[in-house]
């Protein structure tokens, strides 16, 4: 049989008509829905969740549900089909970045979405089924049960130690060293403690800041050289690997949280969760920290 020819890419230049209509651009000029971006914002043509109606709260004797009222965005990276983050210029990291702020602020307008998920999946081993450069935003009406367990185990931290977890986690691996990967002046890239995959990167601003979508410039401008650098890093020790990048920030409707501190996780996705995993909660990471740590410091990369 002849090789299947492959699917035209939905998000490609020229196919601006073909995709819903675009919520955000950055072009120099022209018109909507036109060529010339270097960033686009759709919304996902297979949304988890719509926009439109009422979130309808029921109970049903002991359990409970409502309508899947959300926002499900595509965030269009590149025009390039063949780039990756990785190989983008700092610039146009910088521009994605924009880009994510841009829409959750835009979205946190509207009162019924109390949390905003902004992630990245790179790579078919990662769950992406698309291989134009994108990441994806989802609204959602409720603070998912993990993130209000992170939150809260923060806030139990604070009210102990009177001091923000993920400030003292800054001063600690900045100390010891042992687990850093880059830092900056505003930015901090390490091996988590006691991660869960091998390789697992958390970027985190040294600055406390509860609400990514608070970010300043200049903080945003050095994430896009951070971020980069530790894609590139990455790619060159694990061989250009599937991974999960998710941004863990405070839900929208929230004032500032003095125990909360927004960052960055990313998983390279090297091996699987199965049955030990999803059974108990534990992981089984066949590399310390300190050891991978070393490994993307000695790449020979900046």
């Amino acid at each position: 049989m002849p090789p299947t020819a492959p699917k035209p890419c939905p998000f490609c230049y020229g196919n601006e008509q073909k995709t819903p209509p675009e919520v955000l651009a950055y072009r120099p000029g022209g018109g909507a829905n036109q060529p010339g971006w270097s960033v686009r914002v759709i919304p996902n043509k297979f949304p988890a969740l719509g926009i439109e109606g009422e979130l309808n709260r029921q109970g049903e004797g002991m359990y409970d549900k409502m309508n899947g009222i959300g926002a499900h965005e595509v965030i269009i990276e590149s025009p390039d089909h063949t780039l990756t983050m990785a190989g983008m210029s700092d610039r146009q990291v910088e521009e994605v970045l924009w880009a994510y702020r841009d829409r959750v602020n835009d979205l946190k307008k509207d009162i019924r979405f109390r949390y905003i998920v902004l992630f990245k999946n790179h790579g078919e081993g990662a769950g992406a089924t698309l291989e134009h450069p994108h990441s994806q935003l989802l609204a959602l009406p409720v603070v998912p049960k993990r993130v209000k367990e992170e939150i809260d185990g923060a806030k139990v931290y604070f009210d102990f130690k009177e001091r923000c977890v993920y400030c003292d986690i800054v001063r600690q691996e900045t100390s010891s060293g042992v687990r850093v990967v880059t830092e900056t002046d505003r930015l901090l890239v390490i091996q988590p403690w006691a991660p869960r995959f091998p390789f697992e990167t958390w970027i985190v601003p040294k600055r406390h800041e509860s609400h990514f979508e608070n970010t300043e410039d200049a903080t945003l401008q050095n994430l896009a050289w951070v971020l980069r650098s530790t894609l590139r890093k990455i790619d060159k020790v694990l061989e250009h690997p599937p991974y999960n990048l998710i941004v863990h920030t405070a839900p929208v409707q929230e004032n500032h949280m003095a125990h909360y501190h927004w960052h960055m996780e990313l998983s390279p996705r090297l091996t699987k969760i199965a049955g030990f995993e999803s059974g108990t909660g534990f992981y089984i990471n066949p590399t310390p920290p300190e050891e991978s740590a070393k490994f993307l410091r000695e790449s020979g990369l900046a």
